[in-house]
């Protein structure tokens, strides 16, 4: 026995990291091996997958390395998205996209910034972070190609609907300037023609021409908006694609709507696996964030560090939820802690109530708990 543990040898196989600063016309490249080394830098065309083969091709014989090394990568999530990550991985290369909030920064009040720092720095937390040091950043959780194709719908809604109130807005800043308040409404050309100024002559022929080009805007917007709803409608109605009928079991409760369902699903619970409900505060940035030290003690408000428009969505939908489920618990617990408060202590105390309803939720599609004392729609 003694004998074949003598002759037995370990060894641990060497891996090549390669971080990524991607741009829109070069990818900086970082290579090494390990902590301590000056990394291998080297730059390819953005998007020439060729080059970057051979550039790790050319880095494992320069740092002695194996040909079939395993190779271990990164980059920052942003513009490119997904399909990179994607990329790599389909050549066998094990990929992590990086969250850019949380690479940690030199808390000096200026620092030095440049791409060549960028991947240098990117590359040793890389190494760092496979030696053990998992929290030194946080890892983004890629969707599925389909799950991230379902997000453009509500997106792509969400969108139309800021740009309809941006035409609305320009519309009526342009008619208050000749001191008018014209109703946009199905027949606001023929109200625009006939509206006069203060000494009874019609508008001026280029601010007239403007506000029915901005018009024009609006009514093409709207008729998008009222596509993409339609297209949305649909499918809740009729598809049986497992996220959808989350979206529809969402719809049952009162108080929670196509747009809110559909959004909490396609954003938050249909392709995220959540372990607990910190994760799901967290998620959404509702999570308080306190701070101690010594003797000082104070509560610096929510993180805001989650999805946005899940944020808004959730404290909207608590709103909605003191209206419509006005005997349930959170909304008995809501009135309990504001029965005395004043109008900020309603403020705070609705943010707690979106986060302890998102948690609720998530508990409802998960495990079918119903929230307690909700009420479904009839």
């Amino acid at each position: 026995m003694e004998e074949a543990t003598r002759g037995t040898e370990y060894t641990t196989e060497r891996s090549l990291y390669l971080a990524f600063e991607l741009s829109n016309s070069k990818w900086k490249l970082g290579f090494g091996t390990g902590l301590g080394q000056n990394p291998r830098r080297r730059a390819v065309d953005a998007g020439d997958l060729a080059s970057l083969r051979q550039e790790i091709e050319v880095a494992k014989r320069r740092l002695g390395l194996a040909a079939d090394a395993p190779v271990k990568s990164c980059y920052e999530a942003g513009r490119d998205g997904f399909w990179l990550h994607r990329y790599l991985l389909e050549q066998e290369v094990e990929n992590l996209v990086v969250d850019s909030s949380s690479i940690e920064v030199d808390r000096r009040a200026k620092r030095a910034k440049t791409d060549r720092i960028d991947v240098g720095k990117l590359l040793n937390m890389l190494i760092r972070h496979h030696s053990g040091e998992e929290t030194v950043w946080r890892v983004v959780h890629v969707p599925s190609v389909e799950a991230e194709d379902m997000r453009h719908l509500h997106r792509q809604l969400l969108t139309l609907k800021v740009d309809r109130t941006r035409h609305i807005c320009r519309i009526k800043s342009l008619l208050v300037t000749q001191g008018l308040n014209v109703p946009i409404h199905i027949d606001f050309l023929d109200t625009l023609a006939a509206a006069r100024t203060w000494d009874g002559s019609s508008l001026p022929p280029g601010l007239r021409a403007r506000i029915e080009r901005e018009y024009a805007s609006l009514r093409y917007v709207e008729q998008q908006i009222k596509e993409i709803e339609t297209e949305r409608d649909g499918l809740i109605e009729a598809s049986e694609n497992p996220s959808v009928v989350q979206v529809r079991q969402l719809m049952k409760l009162k108080g929670i709507g196509p747009n809110s369902a559909w959004l909490f699903v396609m954003e938050f619970f249909a392709w995220r696996q959540f372990r607990n409900r910190r994760e799901v505060g967290g998620l959404a940035g509702l999570t308080p964030t306190p701070y101690q030290s010594g003797e000082e003690s104070r509560e610096q408000g929510i993180s805001k560090a989650g999805n946005r428009p899940v944020r808004a969505m959730a404290i909207e939908i608590a709103w909605c939820w003191l209206r419509y489920q006005p005997d349930s618990g959170l909304s008995q617990w809501f009135r309990e802690k504001c029965s005395q408060g004043s109008k900020r202590m309603r403020k705070v105390a609705i943010v707690a109530l979106a986060r302890k309803l998102l948690i609720a939720l998530w508990r409802y599609l998960e495990t079918g708990e119903i929230p307690a004392g909700a009420t479904f729609s009839s």
